[in-house]
């Protein structure tokens, strides 16, 4: 096999992609199981960031590879792996991404979803009520694949089918979070901002070092990479800014900003605001109100505010406006779901 060829081919990517990765390893997402993972395992699938080529790696079973690949299959059919959510939702679109994988990866993908809640007693998967949600579809070698989902049902599993076996980098899932309110009580402490239940970055003025999403991902920074971070800016007075969409309406009670690994790199300073909206069209649109007035950061530290929130009115989006740059690890913003 040969390796000579490692271009990284990208593609522009559809406008899906902004919303969540119902898939991702950092959310939560599980790969269950693999006919066959050979060459490389069938986890890499959802690991984050794109995969990578490193041209001398090799191990006991042959070329290393950032991805899942399965062996060269000598009998009939093809290989498939399942793909347990970190949510349920509604599937918008797919990224089948072939990253490095040129003479190796398969040809042909398709995709089936089904809702289950017994995940840990199935024995054999080919036995359920599967429902093909990408029809059997082709595949360019080392690039992104984008396609869209052609089912708008709340789906829990996926099973990828790849033609007949071969490599694939990432898989990417992309949607929107489905959780039932009706299960959370008025009176239960909830995260409205959190990705896992809803919540999305949607815009913001900078995001040079890293990307915006990553403030409302699970748990602490794993790095200084894992965090929102601005580029360093001259202009006197800037102000850097980030706008959230609540997973649900709700009012606030507390708020953590996290400056995790952030230490010659934090914010100065930070502001919160807030406003209702019953669209995503905020920026310029909506009637702005201080949540939580400018208060002083410091670095590498998780900051907590109760008192210093204006409480009392149910808001649907945030804005953290930080001083004068910097980066950000995360922003959890506790409070009650309105209903």
């Amino acid at each position: 096999m040969a390796f000579a060829k490692v271009t990284e081919i990208i593609k522009e990517s559809p406008v899906y992609t902004k919303l969540t990765d119902l898939a991702s390893e950092r959310l939560g997402g599980k790969v269950l199981f693999a006919t066959d993972d050979f060459f490389a395992e069938k986890e890499n699938l959802i690991a984050p960031t794109r995969g990578i080529f490193i041209t001398d790696k090799y191990t006991d079973r042959g070329k290393w590879m950032d991805g899942w690949e399965s062996r060269r299959k000598r009998t009939p059919g093809h290989d498939w792996a399942i793909i347990q959510l970190a949510t349920s939702g509604k599937i918008t679109g797919f990224d089948i991404d072939t990253n490095f994988f040129l003479g190796n990866h398969p040809p042909h993908a398709s995709i089936e979803a089904i809702s289950i809640t017994n995940a840990d007693e199935i024995t054999d998967w080919s036995t359920l009520a599967w429902k093909e949600i990408l029809p059997k579809s082709h595949l360019d070698p080392g690039s992104q694949n984008f396609y869209e989902s052609n089912s708008d049902a709340i789906f829990t599993h996926l099973r990828l089918h790849i033609y007949p076996d071969g490599g694939v980098a990432r898989l990417r899932v992309y949607g929107e979070v489905f959780k039932n309110w009706d299960a959370v009580a008025a009176t239960q402490e909830i995260d409205l901002a959190a990705a896992i239940n809803g919540g999305q970055a949607i815009a913001c003025n900078d995001m040079f070092f890293s990307d915006m999403s990553n403030l409302i991902m699970p748990n602490r920074g794993a790095n200084m990479g894992d965090g929102w971070e601005t580029k360093r800016n001259r202009t006197p007075n800037n102000r850097d800014w980030v706008i959230l969409k609540l997973a649900h309406k709700g009012t606030v009670d507390r708020i953590v900003v996290d400056t995790c690994h952030f230490k010659g790199n934090y914010p100065d300073s930070c502001l919160i605001e807030a406003c209702v909206s019953d669209t995503d069209d905020v920026e310029n649109n909506a009637n702005w109100q201080t949540l939580l007035p400018q208060q002083k950061l410091s670095a590498d530290h998780e900051h907590e505010f109760i008192s210093e929130i204006n409480k009392g009115t149910a808001i649907t989006h945030v804005r953290l406006n930080i001083f004068p740059d910097g980066g950000i690890s995360r922003l959890r913003i506790f409070g009650k779901i309105n209903t």
